[in-house]
């Protein structure tokens, strides 16, 4: 993600170890935060911070750079061991921010606020973003959305799984509002997960985060790329699994599934009888016989008797590759066709499979280490033939289909994702709609 920096951003924050120990302050010391300022350790923090700033004033309210949220990003897998010890960190300082009586809310509803606005919720903006470490307390409680607010909600909206517009709208306000007590019960749940998977994965694995509709590809420890998902709909949920990647499918044919035979294509069928040329997709009885549409009587489940198979092509549902792996669930990784699904902050639109954006990078990647003649130019060729090819990789990729919804990476940044499918079991606290 490159976000554009202000002029003075560089010199805002040449001294990254004195803002960090800021932002920890902010945490320890919500309280006397809100109510007097900063005292102690924080006055320290900021004359440190403040010397380093030589000619730089934060009344240069537009002139903020947004280098201060390149530290969300991290090439440290999730899954690192590492891990558990960093939510660990977290869960004493959200301890104290629950301590010290949460963050309280952002007044919803009304017009979605940016840079440049002027409005009283932006005082209760600041104040949240404060308390959670997204913005310094010396940007100060003014009702001006200004570069510093924008950087700041542009970092919490990357923290959360959010489009980093710098938009407070409705879905951000949603997020802001999750108290702090359930962010807490989120990480003292995923701690626990990051535990269960603290032994060696892998030198070379990729893992599919389903809540975070997220993929990375490992190597060595490091995230050699990461990938945006599309994931199951709450009601065709992804599968939590380890499996391993053992086969490419280019330019595939996709059998439709029975499930979406019933739920989909039936439906779709007696709304539009043309759906099924349209989209390239034909009807073959189990003796390999291919039938006309006329001949299925759509008004029952008769259509779930037989096989419908879709062409490979520009239409074709798994796009240009399909990723096979052994499971008991019929599901897979595949390009797709509807890329633009790939921009929503909300991709849990499949019925299970798992679409991958830039797939290509993904495949090439583990071509090149378990089947060496295979290099990205050789990829693009077969797929640009749009002829079916198998290859099957010389030597299985591990895959784990995980579900983590509470993270944190070394620079202490605390990662959260909405409990899309309802597993964090944080039943008896108070949740949000987005929760």
């Amino acid at each position: 993600m490159h976000l554009e920096a202000g002029r003075s951003g560089k010199k805002c924050l040449q001294n990254w170890g004195a803002r960090k120990a800021l932002l920890s302050v902010c945490a320890m010391g919500i309280g006397t935060l809100l109510a007097s300022g900063v005292q102690g350790q924080a006055q320290t923090a900021l004359q440190s911070l403040q010397q380093n700033r030589q000619n730089v004033e934060w009344a240069d309210n537009f002139d903020i750079a947004t280098e201060n949220i390149t530290e969300v990003n991290s090439s440290a897998p999730t899954l690192s061991p590492e891990t558990a010890d960093y939510i660990a960190i977290a869960i004493d300082r959200y301890q104290r921010i629950v301590q010290a009586g949460g963050w309280g809310t952002v007044t919803g509803g009304g017009k979605a606020l940016r840079i440049g606005a002027k409005d009283p919720r932006v005082v209760e903006l600041r104040r949240r973003l404060i308390v959670s470490g997204d913005l310094e307390q010396q940007a100060g409680l003014s009702d001006a959305f200004d570069s510093y607010v924008d950087a700041a909600l542009r970092r919490f909206q990357l923290r959360h799984g959010l489009i980093p517009d710098g938009v407070m709208g409705d879905d951000t306000v949603q997020a802001l509002n999750v108290p702090a007590h359930v962010r807490l019960g989120q990480l003292e749940t995923n701690i626990v997960r990051m535990r269960s998977m603290s032994g060696f994965l892998g030198d070379r694995y990729v893992m599919v985060n389903i809540p975070a509709a997220e993929i990375e590809a490992v190597e060595s420890g490091r995230v050699r790329s990461r990938h945006t998902a599309v994931v199951g709909k709450i009601d065709r949920q992804t599968p939590i699994l380890n499996s391993k990647i053992y086969e490419l499918n280019f330019n595939p044919y996709w059998t439709v599934p029975v499930s979406i035979i019933r739920k989909d294509l039936i439906p779709k069928m007696k709304e539009d009888p043309e759906y099924l040329s349209k989209n390239n997709i034909r009807i073959f009885d189990w003796s390999g016989n291919e039938l006309a549409w006329q001949q299925i009587d759509w008004n029952t489940d008769e259509a779930t008797q037989y096989r419908f198979t879709q062409d490979p092509g520009a239409e074709n549902s798994l796009g240009s590759v399909r990723i096979n792996f052994h499971n008991k669930h019929q599901v897979y990784l595949h390009d797709t066709p509807s890329k633009t699904l790939f921009g929503e902050s909300q991709r849990f639109h499949s019925s299970g499979c798992v679409r991958v954006q830039n797939v290509r990078e993904l495949v090439t990647w583990m071509l090149q280490s378990t089947t060496p003649d295979w290099d990205r130019s050789r990829v693009d060729s077969v797929i640009r033939t749009g002829e079916r090819e198998d290859v099957k990789l010389k030597k299985s990729v591990p895959l784990y289909m995980t579900y983590v919804t509470a993270w944190a990476n070394s620079d202490g940044v605390v990662h959260f994702r909405d409990d899309i499918y309802d597993r964090d079991d944080l039943s008896g606290t108070e949740t949000q709609a987005r929760l």
